[in-house]
């Protein structure tokens, strides 16, 4: 049986063999020109176009080709059509659009028909209908709903589909959705889920109304459809209403933060018995813990009315300050000058004649302090502040204000002159304060009247504790000789090191000292006061059983009662106000802080409400100066004192706190001084420090008042003749100078008096030489070796008029010697004439009589009034040809013999005096 099946199959597969190759190789019939029949065509057309691109193109070779036929449909349709071309070739064509949404793929056979009626071997075309994108997505509804609960965030709250009928992927499926609506708290992925990137609040909106639309992935975009999603109010504990920014202008007084505010309580297990709530206002990132104006220390001194006789010894690094110019500070434009101490190398040295450096018994030390704790830093490390020491051979600390483990360490160490050597006295005070390692600004300030001893921190008195502060009681300092003390900022001198040790990490501002009494009180009070703070409602709102409370600084205000409808108004009424005419601008934050009492004494916390205060950055001023820029005097208004300033005017501002007057180059104080009206500054509370640079002039006052003083600056000067002019420059201040005002220059012209010039004449050999001299001043009126650097001109023109004088005497010798050997030749001539004849032949001199320049100088002297310009015009007139004029008698040949006519009648009026010579 399987002998049998075998030579079937082989029988079978012989006679189908031989049937192809029949077929194939039938002779006369043409072939079709393609490699492989059993791949056959393949056809590629698309939805709107008729022609079938196919590949490998349809072609018939071997015999005449008279045409191509579709021989077998596989499928029982083949819209097609074979049309001849040229050389065999055929195209496929559509007899109508196809749409592949219908059919996609069409399958049939073809064979070339020669001209001899003989018909090729079939080919099988395989045609595929390409894809158009011509249909858009379309959502599955026409519109979609949903609710959803405020206060959560949903993963999803409604899922849109949309489809797309064409026939293939590329663009029959969706792959992307896209919410259209802007500013809208929700996002949609590539499935087409919605969610929100927030919790919703039922307050700010009720509904949102999204636009979505779906594209597909050939990109192109559906209808919208509405996505509708609506918010439900959930009762939930907590404040409601509060505004997310509150703006604050300049100037406006006060302004209510939360005039919509609701508290929720819905969500609490009990009975309440009481209600707590409390406002913080956050303005410790502001200067030195708030807005405070930005005056200087002294300026603020003034301001609160405290004792002007303190001394800063932290002021800003500029005229005669230049000590504090090694340390690390800010502008203290915005805010206050604070200084930055590293720990390890910034300290500076006060000088011996900024301030005593004995105290007496009763004294006061104040400063601005910004110190954090050091966990890596030992705490027996000492931080000093303020430290007097011995300069040289020995370590003694006099007095010192220091920070050790977080306390606050006062050193008073007593002279052994001050007391007897055998007694224990105070000698040490340490307080413990959480203020001194927050790292927060706070204003401490000790008032000593020995052996009593007050702490201030932040305006308050520190009201004395057991064992707080810790005192301990030392001996005096045992007798020395020749050993001086230092005085430091920021560290300790070690006097027999040679070097700061003990040195502060942290920062400081405005560090004074007031020797020989102390401060009040209230001025430490008004030194901390800030200007910025919370404003508490009016109390004819406050109810029974409801309590307002707030701290010193206005920073919080807490309301606490059993009444909630109260206590919403209240909070309501809460406001912020800045008294700065230019505050810092900048973002202050604010907190509610609401805490549940139940009646069984439980205690809910409700979740903390934050917003916060923008402070809006004020117009800048402008401070304008201006006067009469150029002013001329004499000799004499320099020596009896000169008003620099006599008409400066001052607009712009109401308020200055400081104003500079420099020169350049700097004050001689040999015969230069400048003067400021002592009396005036004194009564006035201002300061003014003088300089050989110029005048510094501090405190906040009026406008009118700087005015005043600065019209009385007076500026002497002994020896006037050596300058051509003073120049000096004038700016104005206003908050320590964050406004400042333009530089304003005023020169002073020096009136140099005008002598009368003396000219000399010679002529010799038809040569004519001129002599026009400079002004002669006596040795004794203007030294040369104290010639200034504004009157360096004058060498120039001292320098040609000796120049001028030598060569004229030269010429003049000269000429003696030609008219005696003239003489001797002539004799006989001159005995016969009554006048002095000269030859014509020889040199004619002629030169003006100045036998009584000296006494002339001397008489005019006194009667100086021109000033240096004519001087100035003639030394530009004689140096037109050089210092000394030759001109040659040759040049002017028709006007020789008038001139000679001259010459011979000036003869007789010649004076010569050979003993001079």
């Amino acid at each position: 049986m399987l002998i049998l099946r075998v030579i079937s199959v082989f029988i079978f597969s012989l006679s189908f063999a031989s049937t192809s190759t029949t077929e194939k190789y039938e002779y006369g019939a043409p072939k079709l020109d393609i490699d492989n029949l059993e791949n056959g065509y393949h056809g590629l057309v698309k939805e709107n176009e008729t022609i079938v691109e196919v590949t490998p193109a349809i072609r018939a070779v071997g015999e005449p080709v008279c045409g191509f036929r579709i021989v077998n449909k596989h499928h029982g349709e083949a819209p097609f059509d074979i049309v001849s071309k040229d050389n065999g070739y055929a195209e496929l064509r559509a007899r109508r659009v196809l749409n592949c949404e219908k059919r996609r793929n069409y399958k049939f056979d073809i064979a070339a028909v020669g001209c001899n009626g003989k018909q090729s071997t079939n080919a099988t075309v395989h045609i595929t209908v390409s894809d158009v994108n011509e249909y858009a997505p379309t959502f599955s509804e026409p519109s979609y709903v949903r609710q959803v609960d405020e206060g959560r965030i949903y993963r999803e709250i409604v899922r849109v589909e949309a489809t797309d009928r064409d026939c293939t992927p590329k663009f029959g499926d969706v792959c992307k959705y896209e919410i259209l609506t802007s500013d809208q708290p929700f996002v949609i992925d590539m499935d087409g889920v919605i969610r929100n990137t927030e919790a919703l609040d039922y307050e700010r909106s009720h509904n949102h109304i999204l636009s979505v639309v779906a594209y597909d992935c050939g990109m192109r975009q559906s209808l919208p459809v509405m996505v509708t999603i609506k918010v439900n109010r959930v009762c939930r504990l907590g404040w409601r209403g509060l505004p997310e920014r509150v703006d604050y202008a300049p100037m406006t007084g006060k302004q209510e933060l939360f005039p919509s505010a609701s508290l929720e309580l819905c969500d609490v297990p009990c009975t309440v018995r009481e209600l707590r709530t409390r406002v913080d206002l956050a303005t410790r990132h502001i200067g030195k813990g708030c807005d405070r104006d930005t005056y200087s220390v002294q300026s603020q001194r003034k301001l609160c009315g405290a004792s002007p006789s303190a001394t800063d010894l932290l002021p800003n690094p500029e005229l005669g300050a230049e000590w504090t110019k090694p340390l690390i500070s800010d502008e203290g434009h915005e805010s206050d000058q604070m200084f930055e101490f590293d720990g390890s190398s910034t300290a500076v040295t006060v000088p011996k004649s900024v301030l005593d450096h004995n105290l007496a018994s009763s004294f006061t030390i104040a400063t601005w302090m910004r110190h954090g704790q050091h966990p890596a830093q030992d705490k027996h490390v000492k931080e000093h502040i303020l430290c007097s020491a011995d300069d040289h051979k020995m370590n003694r600390h006099h007095y010192a204000l220091f920070v050790r483990n977080c306390r606050l360490i006062l050193l008073l160490r007593r002279d052994f002159s001050e007391g007897d050597l055998n007694i224990f006295r105070p000698a040490e005070w340490r307080w413990k304060l959480p203020q001194v390692c927050d790292d927060q600004w706070h204003h401490y300030a000790v008032n000593v009247r020995f052996p009593d001893v007050e702490l201030f921190v932040d305006g308050q008195i520190f009201h004395t504790e057991k064992k707080n502060p810790e005192v301990i009681d030392d001996w005096p300092l045992h007798p020395t000789k020749g050993i001086n003390t230092t005085l430091t900022v920021g560290a300790c001198w070690q006097g027999s090191e040679n070097k700061m040790k003990h040195h502060l990490k942290g920062y400081l501002a405005g560090l004074s000292v007031l020797i020989g009494e102390t401060e009040k009180p209230e001025v430490l009070s008004c030194l901390h006061q800030c200007k910025e703070s919370l404003q508490v409602p009016a109390m004819e709102l406050l109810q029974p059983g409801m309590e307002l409370l707030t701290n010193s600084d206005l920073t919080e205000v807490t309301v606490e009662g059993d009444n909630r409808t109260n206590l919403e108004t209240l909070v309501r009424k809460i406001g912020y106000a800045n008294s700065r005419e230019f505050p810092t601008p900048g973002r202050r934050n604010l907190k509610l802080i609401t805490t549940v009492i139940c009646d069984s004494g439980k205690m809910v916390k409700v979740p903390d409400s934050q917003t916060y205060v923008m402070v809006l950055r004020p117009q800048t001023p402008t401070i304008n100066l201006n006067g009469t820029g150029n002013m001329a005097r004499k000799y004499a208004d320099f020596r009896l004192g000169v008003r620099v300033l006599p008409d400066i005017h001052i607009m712009g501002e109401q308020k200055l706190d400081k104003c500079s007057l420099t020169i350049y180059p700097n004050l001689n104080p040999d015969h230069e001084s400048l003067a400021v009206p002592e009396e005036m500054v004194k009564r006035l509370g201002m300061a003014a420090r003088v300089s050989k640079d110029g005048i510094t002039i501090t405190g906040s006052d009026m406008v009118y008042n700087y005015k005043q003083v600065l019209r009385q600056i007076v500026y002497t000067n002994r020896k006037p003749a050596y300058y051509l002019n003073r120049v000096f420059k004038l700016t104005c201040s206003e908050l320590n100078g964050r406004f400042t005002s333009n530089e304003y220059v005023q020169t002073l012209t020096v009136i140099h008096p005008q002598l009368k010039e003396q000219v000399a004449h010679a002529t010799i050999n038809k040569h004519t030489v001129e002599l026009h001299p400079a002004s002669i001043i006596s040795q004794d009126y203007i030294p040369t070796d104290h010639l200034n650097i504004a009157s360096g001109g004058s060498h120039a023109v001292t320098i040609i008029v000796v120049v001028c004088v030598g060569f004229l005497l030269f010429m003049i010798v000269l000429g003696v010697i030609r008219i005696r050997a003239a003489h001797h030749r002539n004799t006989t001539e001159e005995a016969q004439e009554s006048e002095m004849t000269w030859d014509d032949s020889a040199l004619t001199i002629t030169v003006n009589p100045m036998e009584n320049a000296e006494r002339r100088l001397q008489g005019e002297t006194a009667e100086y009034s021109d000033s240096e310009s004519d001087s100035d015009s003639s030394s530009d007139d004689d140096n037109m040809d050089g210092p000394c004029r030759l001109h040659d008698s040759s040049e002017d040949e028709e006007e020789q013999p008038a001139r000679r006519k001259r010459e011979y009648q000036n003869v007789s009026q010649l004076e010569w005096d050979h003993s001079t010579m």
